[in-house]
């Protein structure tokens, strides 16, 4: 199926609300929307998209969150209410996420022209992305992704797949000529060397990639390999693995979020981060460490990374998958 065609099929068929794609640097609430106008968040950048994100953003899955669970509804549309009340406007979620795209697409038709709605494919082909493109966009209930994301690319093999003669970047490209979607980037959280290798082939948006105090320690970290190279390519850096799924506050490690959000956004060239919530209660606490942010020293950094010297084998475990 050609993609021309594949659009012009979802655009007839689709239960998609009607929205224009906003300017760049036009995320800002106007008047008559003053009863949802969320309390305001520390913002920066994203890079060379030119939006201005939120410093936090709302991560679509992890082991507890109910955003990606299908018996937790209630409790996930609770959250997601909460975070556009708290400034929230960053929503990060994938076709693999289980039923976090419904979840988002039942609240936020209603505030489309106001938030950053990303996505990600697992996929690597043009045909496979295109499928899942279609289907992301019929669950999220819009017809326009801020940002569309090559998910979880941890290999050499990958990277060819995708710039190969049927290859992911085809789909990137129509898709974005198309007006599917505004931005693209690239996301793994495995080897920073092909990261790396991708960005060098292509010019991506934005990056999303695991940056926390743990991962400093480890042999190949993404620290000092993706982020010079996105800095020298003014690419938008969305930090994930942030808390490394609650590993770096065990025992020794760090006392809690404040620690961990501090040393993630003082990084030179991230952007903003996104965090799963497990309930309302964890959202807002995480909210108010970011409303909270200072930019740490270099002598705090580094005391840091030293919380973190013992534990982080057990706290970088997510560099194993593929």
């Amino acid at each position: 199926m050609k993609a021309k065609k594949t659009r012009r099929n979802f655009l007839i068929t689709s239960m998609a609300v009607a929205g224009s794609i906003v300017a760049a640097d036009s995320l800002q609430f106007h008047s008559s929307d003053a009863a949802k106008t969320p309390v305001s968040m520390p913002e920066r950048v994203l890079g060379r998209t030119g939006v201005k994100v939120p410093l936090l953003g709302l991560g679509g899955a992890s082991t507890k969150t109910p955003l990606d669970k299908e018996d937790r509804e209630r409790d996930a549309l609770a959250i997601i209410e909460r975070a556009l009340e708290l400034g929230i406007r960053y929503f990060d979620t994938a076709a693999s996420y289980g039923t976090n795209e419904i979840y988002l697409g039942k609240v936020l038709p209603s505030y489309r022209s106001k938030v950053f709605l990303t996505s990600k494919t697992y996929e690597k082909d043009r045909d496979g992305m295109w499928r899942e493109l279609e289907r992301s966009l019929k669950r999220l209930n819009t017809d326009y992704l801020d940002l569309w994301q090559l998910h979880s690319v941890a290999s050499p093999e990958h990277v060819e797949k995708i710039f190969s003669a049927n290859g992911g970047i085809k789909a990137l490209e129509e898709a974005k000529e198309q007006k599917l979607v505004r931005f693209v980037g690239i996301t793994g959280h495995h080897e920073p060397e092909v990261i790396v290798e991708a960005m060098r082939r292509y010019p991506f948006h934005t990056t999303l990639i695991p940056i926390n105090a743990a991962d400093k320690h480890h042999a190949r970290p993404f620290l000092s390999s993706v982020l010079p190279l996105a800095r020298q390519q003014n690419v938008g850096v969305i930090a994930m693995k942030v808390p490394a799924y609650g590993k770096l506050f065990q025992s020794s490690g760090l006392t809690g979020m404040q620690q961990a959000m501090s040393y993630t956004l003082s990084q030179a060239g991230v952007h903003c981060c996104i965090i799963s919530a497990d309930d309302v209660k964890q959202l807002e606490e995480n909210v108010k460490v970011a409303r909270a942010f200072e930019q740490l020293s270099n002598t705090q950094l580094a005391a840091i990374e030293e919380r973190t010297a013992k534990i982080w084998q057990d706290s970088t475990f997510y560099r194993a998958w593929t």
